[in-house]
């Protein structure tokens, strides 16, 4: 596969989609253990036309939607994206799914969302990124406050799951946080 990095790390690095992911997004999207902590691709059946299509889209419109590879193997791992951008008043949304299994809890998302919010804040300038998280994801709602995100507000049992009902947890970081914790970036080193 041709991938290339766009931003890296010690564990993970980001790259541009690459068509032949679409094999892996196909994959991870119809295993409801990937999909019910994201949200609505739970509910969507996803097949590989749809992931090629949605890669096209994406290349086609300059998404800022990223593959997340294994910085050793290059095995493809997950995606992370920024959406909603807001150009005027600097902010967007965040998503990040790790569809391997066996990387789960591994620090693999937590490094590439430093990698994204780097892009995010020091070379798309942008000051605020926010996020929403299913209650019960703890693992992820881990790692976003490991990152520096902070918990901004909720809303109640707005998610239904099995006859369950669980809160979305609204989280956002500030650029000069994220900066606090986590210094310049790569993206400052460059220059």
């Amino acid at each position: 596969m041709a991938h290339y990095k766009k931003l890296s790390g010690e564990k993970c690095y980001l790259s541009p989609c690459h068509p032949e992911d679409a094999q892996k997004w196909a994959e991870w999207f119809n295993d409801l253990e990937v999909t019910l902590p994201l949200g609505d691709e739970a509910y969507t059946p996803f097949s590989l036309e749809n992931a090629r299509g949605q890669i096209q889209d994406i290349s086609n419109k300059q998404d800022h939607v990223f593959s997340i590879l294994e910085q050793q193997t290059g095995r493809l791992i997950g995606r992370c994206m920024l959406f909603g951008i807001d150009l005027v008043n600097r902010s967007s949304m965040l998503g990040i799914a790790i569809g391997e299994k066996d990387c789960w809890g591994q620090g693999y998302g937590s490094e590439a969302l430093i990698l994204l919010l780097d892009y995010a804040f020091n070379l798309l300038n942008l000051n605020n990124v926010m996020l929403g998280v299913f209650s019960f994801n703890q693992r992820a709602i881990h790692s976003y406050l490991k990152v520096g995100f902070r918990e901004i507000g909720r809303r109640r049992q707005a998610r239904v799951i099995a006859g369950q009902a669980y809160d979305v947890v609204f989280m956002d970081i500030l650029a000069p946080e994220f900066r606090a914790l986590h210094g310049p970036g790569r993206i400052a080193a460059i220059v």
